[in-house]
């Protein structure tokens, strides 16, 4: 939330800088997002007087002016209609930059007359939307004198982000109010003008006590709807908030300075009394932004007998606004449920600073009082009488009282505080303590009289102080987090034992293996676009109220997250692309620790063996599968490929490494062309997705390995040529291979593949080499011919046959 420096001194008595003031925002809580002065880019522009002003010979439009900033008479070519000879206006000599043109100015010719700067219109320097003509000031404006320093603009603006539970520091009051009990200064007294009321009140009524508990209404007759005054329009435009007319200003300066939105109503729009009801389904209303909305019975409205007027709560309706022809207004000034308003504008994706104001919980005692200030304003700036007040409904103003120990600041807090000052602070913030109801209506005589836990009742302002604990918080923040002595916690005794989770442990030899072999790793959203996650299956899960529509399905893969990271990569001319991530995969039944590889772009740069790069492709992904998978402790040997990986993969260039037909422990291959084309993808791109949470748990034998002993005898070693049909996995042949003889038969692995002449269409051939290990003794011949016999045997059942 924005305010300038003086808008905050309105409520604060203060000798405080602005430095200390922002120091001490942070301090209690109420973090300083930036601090801006508004006048600093528009220093080079000064105030100026057109000496003359003479017809341009080459233009009709154009006039040729005199123009004196302070240092001489320049000329400058102008177009604007209200350009004269006398008027003072702002000027921009060459160098200064625009802001509303996003130019700098420089020397120029126009039309071949030289043109040294120009006069400025209020929308050129952003300060306002008019552009008939340039800006108008008074005739004594001091020539020469920079025109912020003029104009007042040189007012420091604050912008402080507001934590969701601080509801009482969506205005400036209430800001004001945290550094008065932090020491910075008072709180002035919140005074208005008292007004007269003529006449019975408004026809309005709460059929939704639910949604709006109270609805407070208040008419005024004959006003006068124009431009509002100068300060509150200079106050507007230095927090970025547009001014509209009187009436509207009102209502957004009063939602800033007291967190209290109120909505104004044209009467001669209206078509009899109003009444908060719930919408019915289908009913539609165009709001203020333009945009049509489609309400359903959850929600509450504001309609007269023939339509909707408001969102209650969140946005007025287009219709019923307030224009330059206004003469009778109602103000309305209600109380809406928290609740209500969040559910409402998440369903219609509607955000306004109403709704978070509403949707934190306004004051619901401040309805009378809110509605007073307003049309006394109302009264004062745009004339009129004011009618009696309407009240339908009672707002929520049951006390609530905590019972606090002050023993708990340094139980819970960590930080001790002596109970005067607790209760001191407590008051500040607007809490009372028993009798004593304010902090200028302390004494130590009455405070005496409060034994036992205080009863502390909550203001009404403060929905979300809920306990004790609340209140320790409010004590620390106000003392200072900073002055929490720094305790280190108690140590067992001895050794420190682990605390890594088996999980844990798993994911960390994960992660270092992925980095050891070269891939770098990155961190990606949970949440996904609907489009981003449709090739991968789509979600299972998909958030009620995200972040926006971009990341609202919870992923179902790791692959689109590193995908979408990739394709950044390669657009910034990054050769070779190879991350991995260790996350969640969220799936219907549960969330899946994974483990996710893309490989894109270059494999090996080119050189001069080949003269030109080589690309990643299936094998890559697979000897990346296989590597992750070893270091994460899976037996990699007893290891299936099989099938291929899911409609996301590319057919035939990709598989599953499966322990058994039914557990499948990683997918790995190329992806799908259509899966490149959503991400905008160019060229091949090979995946990895590792389940981590299929991989079979270590069994608990121990921490010590046995000692390794390695063979007395020598290895033999055979190879074996294979004829087998085209369609044939070599895994499968290899693991047939490897199983003829698992005692004598250590390992097998394929060195050839070959096709072509001598081999006929539709086979293959393969060249197995095979480590027979003995133990006991060397082999004879006879026992690795029965061996050897064995494995063609084995073979043949796969359908191969042992080439000539």
């Amino acid at each position: 939330m924005k305010f300038t420096l003086s808008w905050l001194k309105q409520h604060l008595e203060t000798t405080a800088t602005l430095d200390q003031i922002v120091e001490a925002l942070t301090r209690i809580g109420l973090e300083v997002e930036g601090v801006e002065n508004p006048g600093e880019k528009l220093a080079a522009f000064k105030i100026a007087k057109i000496l003359s002003a003479e017809r341009h010979p080459q233009a009709d439009k154009l006039q040729i002016l005199s123009v004196d900033a302070g240092n001489g008479p320049l000329q400058v070519v102008c177009g604007a209609p209200n350009a004269r000879a006398g008027l003072v206006g702002v000027f921009g000599a060459p160098g200064a930059y625009v802001p509303g043109l996003d130019v700098t100015l420089k020397l120029a010719s126009i039309r071949g007359v030289e043109s040294n700067g120009m006069m400025c219109s209020t929308r050129e320097l952003e300060l306002g939307e008019d552009h008939d003509g340039i800006i108008e000031l008074p005739a004594d404006a001091p020539i020469g004198t920079p025109y912020p320093d003029y104009a007042g603009l040189t007012d420091p603006v604050i912008d402080v982000a507001i934590t969701p539970n601080r509801q009482d520091c969506m205005g400036v009051r209430g800001i004001a109010r945290d550094l008065a009990a932090a020491g910075l200064g008072t709180l002035t007294p919140l005074t208005f003008d008292t007004f007269a009321s003529e006449g019975a009140g408004p026809d309005v009524r709460t059929d939704d006590t639910a949604g709006c508990p109270a609805f407070f209404a208040q008419t005024v007759t004959g006003v006068t709807n124009g431009e509002s005054p100068e300060w509150m329009r200079r106050s507007l435009l230095a927090i970025g908030q547009k001014p509209i007319s009187a009436l509207v200003d009102i209502t957004n300066y009063l939602m800033i300075d007291l967190g209290r939105p109120l909505h104004v109503y044209d009467r001669a729009k209206l078509s009899g009394g109003l009444v908060a009801r719930k919408a019915k389904d289908g009913e539609q209303v165009v709001a203020l932004n333009g945009k049509t909305y489609t309400l359903d019975a959850t929600m509450t409205v504001i309609a007269d007998a023939a339509a909707v007027h408001d969102i209650g709560g969140i946005m007025g309706g287009e219709h019923s606004g307030v224009s330059a022809d206004t003469t009778d207004v109602l103000i309305e000034c209600a109380y809406f449920d928290p609740d209500h308003i969040a559910r409402t504008g998440q369903k219609l994706t509607l955000t306004s600073d109403a709704r978070s104001r509403f949707e934190r919980g306004v004051d619901p005692a401040f309805l009378e009082d809110g509605l007073a200030i307003a049309t006394a304003l109302v009264l004062h700036i745009c004339g009129g009488t004011a009618s009696d007040v309407t009240r339908s409904g009672e707002p929520p103003l049951e006390p609530r009282v905590i019972h606090y120990d002050p023993r708990l600041s340094a139980d819970l807090g960590g930080l001790h505080v002596a109970p005067e000052r607790q209760a001191r602070t407590l008051l500040s913030l607007g809490f009372t303590i028993g009798a004593i109801t304010s902090a200028d209506a302390f004494s130590d005589a009455l405070f005496s009289t409060i034994e036992g836990k205080w009863p502390v009742t909550i203001p009404t302002w403060r929905r979300d102080v809920d306990g004790p604990a609340d209140l320790v918080e409010e004590v620390v923040r106000i003392e200072g987090i900073d002055n929490i002595p720094s305790t280190p916690l108690p140590r067992m005794p001895g050794v420190a034992k682990p605390t890594a989770t088996p999980e844990q442990k798993l994911e960390r030899r994960a992660r270092r293996a992925a980095a050891a072999r070269g891939l770098d790793e990155a961190i990606t959203w949970s949440f996904l676009s609907d489009a981003e996650a449709a090739p991968f299956g789509g979600g299972a899960w998909t958030l009620a109220n995200p972040i926006s529509e971009d990341l609202k399905v919870m992923r179902p893969s790791l692959l689109p997250g590193l995908l979408a990271a990739t394709g950044r990569n390669l657009k910034r001319g990054q050769q070779s692309v190879r991350l991995f991530e260790i996350g969640r995969r969220y799936l219907a039944d549960a969330e899946r620790a994974t483990l996710g590889v893309v490989l894109a772009g270059d494999r090996r740069p080119r050189g001069w063996r080949d003269g030109k790069a080589a690309t990643f492709d299936a094998y890559d992904a697979k000897a990346e599968a296989l590597a992750l998978l070893a270091a994460s402790g899976t037996p990699v040997d007893n290891l299936q490929v099989m099938g291929e990986a899911g409609d996301a993969w590319h057919p035939g260039q990709s598989g599953t490494l499966r322990l058994g037909p039914k557990t499948v422990l990683a997918s790995f291959g190329m992806l799908h062309p259509s899966v490149l084309k959503a991400f905008d993808l160019d060229g091949a791109v090979a995946a990895v997705e590792v389940y981590l949470d299929a991989i079979p748990p270590k069994r608990a034998t121990g921490f010590a390995r046995p000692a390794y002993t390695p063979p007395a005898l020598q290895a033999v070693r055979r190879d074996f040529a294979f004829l087998v049909p085209a369609a044939l996995a070599t895994d499968t042949l290899v693991r047939a291979v490897k199983g003829a003889d698992k005692v004598a038969i250590v390992s097998a692995r394929v060195f050839d593949v070959f096709t072509g002449q001598g081999v006929e269409e539709g086979h293959k051939s393969v060249a197995v080499e095979i480590v027979l290990q003995p133990t006991a003794k060397s082999f004879t011949d006879e026992e690795i011919k029965a061996i050897a016999d064995k494995v063609v045997a084995a073979a043949a059942k796969q359908g191969a046959s042992l080439r000539a």
